[in-house]
């Protein structure tokens, strides 16, 4: 067995290791941002792109899936480097912002073409390794917390926004 072998071996396990947990990461952000990324691909300016989008073939889905994870991925070392430079709040506002970005364009492109990227073989095998790891992590007393406490965020959420409408209804001078 050759020393790169050997290499791949070894580092085949910790790169597998290592994208299931950014994924999952990536899962975390889903509940939130689907309702908002659902929203904004319904408005008319996109029907055009939404409609050129599921005229791809299987290759050119996977293709479009990328380019939001290749251009936006740099973005968390760029903020770390702003936060690293004591530009705190700078940075910490481009991770999540260029996260939640790329979670919600990634998550409309698949809603768009899940049927055609599940036909590509290797695609379907990770997208069902991913999906077999969240449902056994989604039984862990930890992820169901972390469920509840985002729940209770939603609703504060929403009731913020029906109290902030109600007062703009009534007019900020009433």
């Amino acid at each position: 067995m050759t020393a790169r072998q050997i290499l791949k071996r070894l580092l085949t396990p910790v790169a597998l290791l290592l994208a299931t947990l950014y994924f999952l990461i990536d899962a975390l952000f889903l509940p939130i941002i689907r309702p908002l990324a659902a929203r904004v691909s319904r408005l008319p300016v996109l029907a055009h792109a939404v409609t050129w989008v599921r005229s791809l073939g299987p290759y050119g889905s996977l293709a479009l899936f990328l380019v939001p994870v290749i251009l936006l991925e740099p973005v968390k070392p760029l903020g770390a480097l702003l936060i690293g430079r004591r530009h705190v709040g700078g940075g910490l506002l481009l991770i999540i912002l260029g996260e939640v970005l790329k979670v919600a364009i990634v998550e409309r492109l698949f809603h768009l073409t899940r049927d055609k990227l599940m036909t590509i073989r290797a695609f379907a095998w990770c997208f069902d390794f991913a999906a077999r790891w969240i449902a056994y992590l989604r039984g862990f007393p930890a992820w169901q917390a972390a469920e509840r406490w985002l729940e209770r965020l939603r609703r504060l959420g929403r009731q913020a926004l029906a109290r902030l409408r109600a007062w703009l209804a009534r007019g900020p001078l009433a």
